[in-house]
């Protein structure tokens, strides 16, 4: 506990946390009141509609927000003073990564809600409600995947310890490389379907044909889903792990 409280308090004494948390509210709640603004009237507006910005440019802030909170303690030569404190590395590692992903999961949850909760005063005839489970996993379940993304970026954060470079692989592979993917001649359908945030889209949209972004062509469930990407985030974080072990700080 005495851990959490120290990575809390490290984490909210920089400014970058505080600035990326409010992108983040802006991106998914404002491109909720664009795309409610542009639906036009004899159109509905979907729950999927509400959840845009943040499904797909919020969880890129968050993760952001989440290789800060690594690399600019080693930026400026804190983390000497943490491991010489927790000369095991990994217990206030492991703190770090769960404050953050708190703190990821509260900002989904908050970004998510007050999306649909403008979507449904803005369009309040459209039935816009959490009227089945798929509606409970597009609105609720952006926080967990949030969570998990924010792992899976401190992970990255302790691999390359530098801001620019972990900030720079973790937007080029969530924005281009999984689309890309699928070009590879024959096999890119087959790999593309087991990448991480292709497969976290499967839990949070299914597999229904919506407006936006096309559904997931993940063959898992969505809760195998989740659990999928949550794996591939604690296998990041171990790997991780063992390196910050074996190197000098």
């Amino acid at each position: 506990m005495n851990l959490l409280a120290v990575e809390r308090i490290k984490l909210f004494s920089t400014r970058s946390p505080w600035w990326c948390a409010l992108i983040t509210l802006a991106l998914t709640i404002g491109f909720a009141a664009i795309i409610a603004g542009a639906t036009p009237s004899e159109d509905r507006l979907t729950m999927s509609a509400t959840q845009f910005g943040g499904s797909q440019f919020g969880i890129a802030v968050v993760m952001v927000l989440a290789a800060l909170a690594v690399t600019t303690e080693y930026r400026f030569n804190t983390i000497r003073t943490t491991f010489q404190a927790v000369p095991h590395r990994s217990p206030a590692l492991v703190a770090k990564a769960v404050v953050v992903a708190l703190v990821a999961l509260v900002i989904g949850e908050i970004a998510a809600f007050g999306a649909l909760g403008l979507g449904m005063l803005m369009r309040p005839n459209d039935g816009l409600g959490l009227h089945t489970t798929q509606d409970w996993l597009n609105v609720a379940g952006l926080g967990p995947v949030f969570a998990i993304a924010a792992v899976l970026a401190v992970a990255l954060g302790i691999l390359i310890r530098h801001s620019a470079g972990a900030i720079a692989l973790l937007l080029i592979y969530y924005l281009a490389v999984e689309e890309l993917v699928q070009l590879i001649p024959k096999i890119g359908h087959h790999i593309h379907e087991w990448l991480p945030f292709n497969v976290a889209n499967k839990f949070l949209r299914g597999s229904a044909v919506v407006d936006g972004p096309p559904p997931s062509d993940s063959p898992l469930s969505p809760g195998w889903a989740l659990a999928y990407f949550a794996g591939i985030a604690i296998v990041f974080l171990l790997v991780a792990l063992g390196v910050a072990k074996k190197r000098d700080a």
